[in-house]
């Protein structure tokens, strides 16, 4: 199995899609608010904004797995508006962290999935 299969192939399918259109909805909208201004967004803007809709997904596995951790098996209930605006807010951080937090997520993905090849060897 090679490096990018091990990595960037590592998350399900259907989890990897579903954060790939909210971090790519999240810089669509960023570069939109950009091109708002009068000066109009910067390359550097765009480009970063389109490293993080990709990274996304692995920064958020990140975060759900740090979550997972120190909530474990406990259930809260909450008001939904809160509970929204929690998870609006953590999906910004973690896409406008992404460039930071996915390599970890990409280096768990790929000791996890090379531990799991040798197990079945």
């Amino acid at each position: 199995m090679d490096i990018l299969k091990k990595t960037l192939g590592g998350l399900n399918r259907s989890y990897l899609f579903r954060n790939l259109f909210f971090g790519i909805g999240i810089s669509v909208l960023t570069i939109w608010m950009g091109s708002q201004s009068t000066k109009g967004i910067p390359i550097g803007i765009i480009m970063i904004s389109m490293i993080n809709a990709f990274l996304y997904p692995y920064a958020r596995f990140v975060y759900e797995q740090i979550i997972a951790f120190i909530m474990g098996e406990n259930v809260f209930f909450i008001n939904v508006i809160v509970m929204l605006f929690a998870k609006i807010i953590t999906m910004i951080l973690c896409w406008g962290f992404s460039i930071f937090i996915a390599p970890i997520g990409l280096a768990y993905l790929y000791f996890y999935h090379t531990k799991q090849e040798k197990i079945q060897e």
